[in-house]
């Protein structure tokens, strides 16, 4: 009788350090709960710059990272051209210059209508005519004929960055305003290279990769010298791009800040320019 009793509470024993050992197997420590929580406390928290930091894309792609419009919006009452727009602030209309782009002349009192600026004015109207704009301010308030300068979204899309992509515009940056040059000049890599807008076949010389249409115009005889001479934003250095360089046609030639134009390597390199690292040679 007692060996029965001894050998159910031995059984019993076993069973309870049985349970006890399964019920410790299956609880979390408090390692493996901490990280756990967080998780959680961070999904709760989440906003929604780091949500959409998922999407961004690296710059220097095709498509580069998403912009958030500024908060402000403004009524767009008229579009002048490709590149000009009037908005109404306050209750007063003040006229718009886009940063760093620049579509073919329609409205210059002393040139004639150029190769694809009617379009481009067309393609700006439809952008924003009647919309209500961001307005994100570079550096420069406004330029010497007293627009405004800046770049102008619709919802998160920057339309300066529009108009390049798409070919209607090209790039043209003055510093101290060239905040999203970058952006700008791998929008018009990839215009240029699909032919797009202005870039294409029918528009000279924006397709040879010559000069901008005005600026050919007013040089007339000296539409020849196809050399030029760019001083670097960051550095201050003198150097020269040749046609079929790989920035040359991104590179707009500002003589009033002391760039210029040169008809061969020697006139360049006597003047104190160097060429790009990334030119082949010129004949």
């Amino acid at each position: 009788m007692m060996k029965s009793v001894v050998g159910a509470g031995a059984v019993i024993l076993i069973t309870l350090i049985v349970i006890v050992m399964v019920g410790a197997l299956d609880r979390p420590s408090p390692e493996s709960e901490q990280p756990l929580q967080a998780g959680r406390e961070a999904a709760a928290t989440a906003t929604p710059d780091t949500a959409d930091s998922a999407n961004a894309v690296e710059v220097g792609s095709e498509s580069a990272a998403p912009i958030s419009s500024p908060q402000s919006q403004y009524p767009v009452v008229a579009v002048i051209d490709g590149d000009t727009i009037d908005v109404e602030i306050d209750g007063e209309v003040k006229r718009v210059r886009y940063i760093g782009i620049n579509t073919p002349e329609t409205v210059h009192p002393t040139r004639d209508v150029e190769c694809f600026g009617e379009e481009a004015s067309a393609r700006n109207k439809t952008l924003v005519l009647d919309m209500k704009v961001g307005l994100e301010k570079d550096v420069s308030e406004t330029d010497k004929y007293g627009r405004l300068l800046r770049y102008v979204y619709v919802g998160g899309v920057m339309v300066n960055e529009t108009l390049v992509r798409e070919g209607y515009a090209s790039v043209s940056t003055y510093p101290p305003d060239v905040r999203h040059t970058e952006r700008f000049l791998i929008a018009e890599t990839a215009a240029r290279t699909e032919g797009r807008g202005l870039w294409g076949a029918g528009c000279e010389p924006y397709a040879s990769g010559a000069k901008d249409v005005g600026e050919v115009e007013a040089e007339g005889s000296a539409s020849a010298c196809l050399i030029k001479g760019n001083i670097a934003i960051e550095s201050g250095e003198h150097i020269y791009h040749l046609p079929g360089c790989e920035y040359y046609e991104a590179t707009r030639i500002n003589e009033e800040k002391g760039e210029r134009w040169f008809c061969s390597e020697e006139e360049a390199l006597a003047a104190g320019w160097r060429r790009a690292l990334n030119c082949p040679a010129y004949p």
